[in-house]
Parts: C-alpha cells; sequence; structure tokens
C-alpha cells in the first residue's frame, strides 16, 4: 500500500523526463534533491542516462541523493556579500560543468526547485541545443537569462503533473525494483495522528521527505 501511494510522485518525475524526452545515453542534471528531484534522477537512470547529477543547498539531501539515483551530487558556492546574483548562477554553472567533466554541458537540465539561481544556472549549464524543462514553482515571475537561452538555441519546456501512460510506466518501475520509492518515506502516522503528518509537512523540515498516513485500522 505504501509503494501504491507512493506511485503519484513517481509519475510526476516521469513525465518530467517524457517532456525533456530523455533518452539512454545522454548527460542529466536537476536541480533540487527533494522527493521529485531524487525521483528525476531515480528515472533519468532507470531510462538509461549516462550521467546524472544532482544539485541542492542542503548537505543532508545531497548525501540521500548520492545513495539513491544520482551518479554526483553538487553543493554550490554561497555568493559573496555584494554579489551580481546572475554572474553567480553563471560561476556556478561553470564550476558544475568542470567538476563533472561536462564539457559544454548536460544534454537534458531538469530544474525541480522553483529558485531564482538555480533557473538560472540551469540555463547556463546546459550545452548548445541542450534540453531545460522546468517543474519548480516558486515566484510567479524570475530573472530570466533570454540571451543566453538564445545564444544556445535551447529547447525550454515546461512540465506539471503528468498525462497519458505516466501512471503505468510509474508503476512498472516501482513494481520491478527499479525505483524503491520506500527509501524516500521518512514518517509514518496513524490515521488518528493525521494532523501532526500536516503540520510536519508543512514545516518543510530538510530530512523529512514523503509523509504517510495509514488508513483508519
Amino acid at each position: 500500500m505504501e509503494e501504491g501511494a507512493m506511485v503519484e510522485p513517481t509519475a510526476v518525475a516521469v513525465q518530467i523526463s517524457k517532456v525533456a524526452d530523455l533518452k539512454a545515453g545522454q548527460t542529466v542534471v536537476v536541480f533540487g534533491c527533494g522527493p521529485i528531484g531524487v525521483l528525476c534522477q531515480a528515472v533519468a537512470k532507470a531510462y538509461g542516462a549516462s550521467k546524472v547529477i544532482g544539485v541542492d543547498v542542503v548537505q543532508s539531501r545531497l548525501d540521500f541523493a548520492s545513495s539513491y539515483g544520482a551518479d554526483g551530487v553538487f553543493l554550490p558556492p554561497r555568493a559573496k556579500s555584494g554579489a551580481d546574483p546572475v554572474a553567480h548562477s553563471e560561476k556556478v554553472a561553470a564550476l558544475l560543468k568542470e567538476q563533472f567533466d561536462l564539457g559544454e554541458g548536460p544534454d537534458v537540465v531538469l530544474e525541480c526547485t522553483g529558485a531564482e539561481p538555480c533557473i538560472q544556472a540551469g540555463v547556463f549549464v546546459a550545452k548548445k541545443g541542450g534540453t531545460y524543462v522546468q517543474a519548480g514553482m516558486g515566484k510567479e515571475n524570475v530573472l530570466f537569462p533570454i540571451t543566453t537561452a538564445c545564444i544556445r538555441a535551447l529547447t525550454i519546456k515546461g512540465s506539471i503533473r503528468y498525462t497519458t501512460g505516466c501512471y503505468p510506466a510509474a508503476v512498472d518501475l516501482v513494481a520491478s525494483g527499479k525505483i524503491d520509492v520506500k527509501r524516500l518515506i521518512t514518517n509514518r502516522f496513524k490515521f488518528e495522528e493525521a494532523e501532526q503528518a500536516f503540520e510536519l509537512v508543512k514545516a518543510g523540515k530538510e530530512d523529512v521527505f514523503k509523509v504517510i498516513i495509514e488508513g483508519v485500522q
């Protein structure tokens, strides 16, 4: 039943990979190592990606990602006081490419945070002709490096929820054991404790991934 409950977020990751038209042998950078981010990393590996890199600002989430679906993880350096934020995002992208031997950049960038610095770094890190998928939702409007996106002829797509075929694919990934979704469950509550479960999720703690509420016993 717990695996069944986890099919929904897995289907979201399947949809993001579907929108990216992800193919075997590609290199992939995923911004965000929360539940959707690490599931995107796992789906990418299951689909044959040659190298998957996870990016996050929380070390504990990077540690989990490195043991889950990522081949490597990256903790971006903090911007110095007074530094131009866009220039810093470009610097982060350069460090990312250098550290993981990504050459001109990854084939695919999956942005799962919605954070403006990550959106900018994602555009800067993608290779010429690469694909950038925006899945994370943060501020309504962000400062976007459109000139870089144009010069690099990026294919930019948005993704939300799932489309036809995503649920069966997610069920197959879980049932076959290619993705171990139970590892994402960090907290379990009885049905009578449901309010506590919602409050825990609302608190947004770094070490909380997925919270399960049991059915009525």
